[in-house]
C-alpha cells in the first residue's frame, strides 16, 4: 500500500442538509468499479484504501458562502463503508447512537459540527466549529474498504438553521489483498 502520487486518486461526495428538519441523512457512493471482494486463482481481491478524508460545510444555497455567523444547528457525521443505505434526504435516516462510535467497525471517519450560535449560550465552550474529529484512517494505516460502496451520513441534533452542504473528498488507492486479509476485512464490514 503505497501513498503516492501514481497511486492515490480522489473520489468525492455530497449531501444537502435541510433547515428545520430533525433526524438525519445520507449520500452514498457507489465504489463497485474499485473494489473485487474475489480472489480468483492467481488472482487477489481487490479493496480501496482510504487514507485521508476531507469534509467540508458551506450553506447550500450559494455553494460558496462559508457558514452564516447566526447558524445555530449541529451535526454529527460519519463515512460509513458497506452501510448501503442509499441517498436519502434530510429526516429520513435515523441513526443509531454507536453508528459514529469508534467501536463501529465500519466507520471509516466521524465528526461533529457546531454552527457559531450554538456555542454562544455556552460561554466556556472554547471548541471550533468545524471539524470536531472523533476517528481518521491514516497515511500510514489507511481504512480499506471491501464492500462495494460507502456512505456520507449524518445525523442532526439541532436543526439546522439554514440548508447545509456537507461534502467530503477521499484520498484513496487501489490495494490488492492476500486471502486472510480479504476475509477478515470482509468479516468486519458487515452491517
Amino acid at each position: 500500500m503505497a501513498y503516492n502520487i501514481k497511486d492515490v486518486f480522489y473520489l468525492s461526495t455530497s449531501a444537502t442538509i435541510a433547515a428545520g428538519t430533525d433526524n438525519g441523512g445520507s449520500a452514498q457512493l457507489d465504489l463497485s468499479a474499485y473494489i473485487d471482494p474475489i480472489a480468483r486463482g492467481r488472482t487477489k481481491g481487490t479493496g480501496l484504501a482510504v487514507y485521508k478524508a476531507h469534509f467540508h460545510v458551506q450553506q447550500s444555497a450559494s455553494n460558496s458562502d462559508p457558514i452564516d455567523d447566526a447558524e445555530a444547528g449541529t451535526f454529527s457525521f460519519g463515512l460509513l463503508a458497506g452501510a448501503g443505505f442509499g441517498d436519502v434526504a434530510t429526516g429520513g435516516l435515523l441513526a443509531d447512537p454507536v453508528v459514529y462510535d469508534n467501536t463501529n467497525a465500519l466507520l471509516v471517519q466521524s465528526g461533529q459540527f457546531y454552527g457559531p450560535k450554538s456555542q454562544i449560550a455556552n460561554a466556556s465552550t472554547t471548541m471550533s466549529m468545524f471539524p470536531n474529529t472523533g476517528v481518521m484512517p491514516s497515511v500510514d494505516v489507511p481504512y480499506v474498504i471491501v464492500r462495494d460502496n460507502v456512505c456520507l451520513t449524518y445525523q442532526v441534533h439541532d436543526q439546522m438553521t439554514e440548508a447545509t452542504s456537507l461534502s467530503v473528498r477521499l484520498e484513496c488507492a487501489q490495494v490488492t489483498l492476500d486471502q486472510a486479509t480479504l476475509n477478515q476485512l470482509l468479516r468486519t464490514q458487515t452491517v
